[in-house]
C-alpha cells in the first residue's frame, strides 16, 4: 500500500485583472485580515484559521458570464457564503463592491458579482 502523503488546502485562488483591488474587495465583504501582499498576489486568512482566499493578476483575465451560454467565458468556480440574514449581508456586499446578479437560480440563495465578475453565492440555512 502506497503512503498518503500530507495535504492541507491552504487557499482558493481567484484570477483578476488587479489582484490588490479584488483582495480589498473580499477583505471589506469578509473582514479577513491580509496575510501576503505583494504585486500581483495577495492572500487573505480567516482569523479562527482554516483556508483563505488568495488574488492573482493575470494580465489575460477575461470576465466570466453568469449564466453563462456554450459561446462565454465560463466560471471556474464559485464561493458559498453563508449567512443569517439574507438581505442583511446582501446589502453589506453591495456596500463593499458586489452587484447582485439578475439571474437569481433559488429562493435562499442570492448571487452576486464580486468587481472581477465572479459569482458568489449568499445562502440561508432554510428554517426547520
Amino acid at each position: 500500500m502506497t503512503e498518503s502523503p500530507a495535504l492541507t488546502l491552504t487557499a482558493a485562488v481567484l484570477d483578476s485583472p488587479d489582484a490588490g483591488a479584488l483582495a480589498d474587495f473580499y477583505q471589506r465583504l469578509l473582514g479577513w485580515p491580509v496575510g501576503n501582499n505583494e504585486p500581483g498576489w495577495v492572500t487573505l486568512r480567516p482569523p479562527g484559521g482554516g483556508a483563505g482566499l488568495s488574488f492573482q493578476t493575470e494580465d489575460a483575465y477575461v470576465r466570466p458570464a453568469w449564466p453563462a451560454s456554450a459561446d462565454d467565458q465560463q466560471m471556474m468556480l464559485h464561493l458559498d457564503i453563508e449567512v443569517d440574514d439574507l438581505d442583511i449581508a446582501g446589502a453589506h456586499a453591495v456596500s463593499a463592491g458586489a452587484v447582485l446578479a439578475g439571474y437569481q437560480p433559488q429562493e435562499d440563495v442570492r448571487v452576486y458579482l464580486d468587481p472581477a465578475g465572479h459569482p458568489f453565492c449568499l445562502w440561508k440555512e432554510p428554517a426547520s
